[in-house]
């Protein structure tokens, strides 16, 4: 007869199995579409270059332009990034203030300090 216990353990490495299966697929679906993408960028880029007249310099203005368009995107995930760790210490201050006695809640500084350290760099840095 089996027990309720290794069934359990077998439902739970099961799922674990399972989990990890589908990480993997996420991983490497993901590194395959950077793949992709960069060869197309890459052939576009080529393409471009090898035209006559303008092309070298549209090849130019289209990297620059990409890489304005990174730049802007990096900031704003610190933005987000910064947003959500500061109200997660003021979350979690409120929370600790209202229920445990003490000055426990001071640890909270930490991830506010932290969430105002990326939003800072986000409008200052990388310029």
């Amino acid at each position: 007869m089996v027990s309720i216990g290794t069934v359990a353990l077998s439902l739970l490495l099961l799922s674990m199995v399972a989990l990890f299966s589908f990480i993997a697929v996420v991983v490497w679906s993901v590194s395959r579409r950077r793949e992709r993408e960069t060869y197309y960028k890459s052939e576009t880029i080529k393409k471009i270059a090898e035209t006559q007249g303008t092309g070298i310099n549209s090849a130019i203005e289209l990297l620059r332009e990409h890489e304005r368009n990174e730049a802007r995107h990096r900031r704003d995930r610190l933005r987000l990034g910064g947003l959500i760790t500061c109200a997660v210490g003021i979350g979690t201050m409120i929370f600790l203030m209202t229920n445990v006695p003490g000055s426990v809640f001071f640890v909270t500084l930490i991830p506010l300090l932290v969430g105002l350290v990326l939003l800072g760099y986000s409008f200052v840095g990388q310029e």
